[in-house]
């Protein structure tokens, strides 16, 4: 089943190809606490970056599932990841909180069709422009 959905999926961990060029030329930095896995290579273009960074996703591919450490490690922010150094995240830092979107805990506005509460009555927001 593994095999399969690396096949044909890319949202579930990785695809074939990425199994095969992070065996290839990846070389591993590290682990979050989700279970994502963080690799880099050398840049084939030297000039522009000078090396490529990507993460294993520990199953479903959720890109806000990286921590703020690693966010910017892997947009090049800093040199040094976070497994190399003492990272604390700040107080103003949230935890990761999974997408509410279909669940009880959605966000649903004032007025909102399925929060229950009746809908404000509309007023009117402009007066219309009469000529004199």
């Amino acid at each position: 089943m593994l095999f399969l959905k690396q096949l044909f999926t890319w949202w579930n961990g990785q695809t074939l190809n990425t199994r095969f060029y992070t065996w290839r030329k990846g070389s591993y930095v590290g682990a979050d606490q989700f279970g994502n896995k963080y690799y880099r290579a050398k840049s084939a273009v030297p000039r522009s970056i000078s090396e490529r960074r990507w993460v294993v996703y520990n199953g479903y591919s959720e890109a806000s599932t990286i921590p703020p450490g690693w966010h910017g490690w892997m947009h090049h922010r800093t040199d040094v990841p976070p497994t190399e150094e003492d990272y604390t995240p700040r107080e103003w830092q949230k935890p990761f909180v999974p997408n509410q979107t279909g669940t009880p805990n959605a966000y649903r506005p004032k007025g909102s069709i399925l929060s229950g509460a009746r809908p404000a009555p509309s007023a009117p927001d402009y007066s219309a422009w009469r000529p004199e």
